[in-house]
């Protein structure tokens, strides 16, 4: 039988790459989109190299956290399991913007959604007989600022485009945090992991003006192969050797365990995370 697998950014980058690889190994793909068009480029891609697999499109601005929950009830009602939820999707904001919810858009589309999304479709992995959920973080969340909960989650603070890099590392912190939490609380049938994909070109600073030209010149130079990256998630979304291992965040740098940045690793802050975030999305 077919794996199901659903995958969020799957229309650019890694998530492109990743959905791919997936679809050619045999797997099923729902993917979420925002842009109609660009979903449907990559879906008809992934059709034309990967005949038998069913591709599904579901469509949500992460920035509205009513439209994931949307998607999520949605994707329940589409498929009677999930085998996989690869969580990808997420943004680097170079100034600060707040959503239509008013939150900070680099936090509700990189944390809140994933947070809300396997939410939504626990119940349909819990039905798959082992079920996986990964989560794409950074080694970015190294440098994170200061960590303040729960006033993270709702404060848009201003910074520059050379301040960004300390936002966008805090928001990859949290899902580190996220998954480690989520792994103590699944049953044993899910597993949730997370990675750092490494630097990337795919993508790169979509923000900079100067971005295309940059991703160009690093790309003949052979630095930040996008491959790697999408390599690891398709690894821990479907290779027998991570069966059964849970609550773990790997590098892309020899396949290998690592360690989050303090104070990502205390397992009290990622409680009351879990916490805060459950509070906020009920508020």
């Amino acid at each position: 039988m077919k794996p199901t697998i659903v995958i969020t950014g799957a229309t650019s980058g890694l998530g492109r790459l990743a959905a791919l690889d997936l679809a050619r190994h045999g797997a099923d793909i729902a993917i979420t989109a925002r842009d109609p068009q660009k979903a449907e480029q990559t879906r008809e891609q992934i059709r034309a190299q990967a005949l038998d697999a069913q591709v599904e499109v579901f469509l949500a601005d992460f920035t509205r956290l009513a439209d994931v929950q949307r998607i999520g009830r949605e994707i329940t009602n589409r498929y009677d399991h999930i085998d996989v939820l690869i969580n990808n999707a997420g943004i680097h904001a170079f100034t600060p913007r707040t959503t239509p919810d008013g939150r900070p858009e680099m936090i509700a589309v990189n944390y809140l959604a994933s947070w809300l999304l396997t939410r939504e479709l626990l119940p349909a992995l819990c039905k798959a007989p082992a079920a996986r959920i990964v989560n794409v973080a950074s080694q970015a969340s190294r440098h994170h600022g200061t960590l303040r909960l729960p006033h993270d989650l709702t404060e848009t603070v201003p910074f520059t485009a050379r301040g960004s890099s300390d936002h966008y590392g805090k928001t990859k912190l949290l899902n580190i945090m996220f998954t480690m939490e989520l792994a103590r609380r699944l049953p044993s049938t899910v597993t949730a992991n997370c990675l750092n994909p490494g630097f990337n070109t795919t993508g790169l600073g979509r923000e900079l003006r100067f971005a295309a030209v940059l991703e160009k010149i690093l790309t003949r130079l052979s630095i930040g192969n996008p491959a790697r990256g999408a390599g690891l998630i398709v690894a821990l979304a479907t290779d027998p050797a991570f069966a059964g291992r849970t609550g773990g965040y790997y590098t892309v740098r020899g396949i290998r365990q690592i360690h989050p940045a303090p104070p990502g690793n205390d397992p009290a802050l990622q409680a009351q995370l879990w916490q805060e975030t459950e509070r906020l999305l009920e508020a």
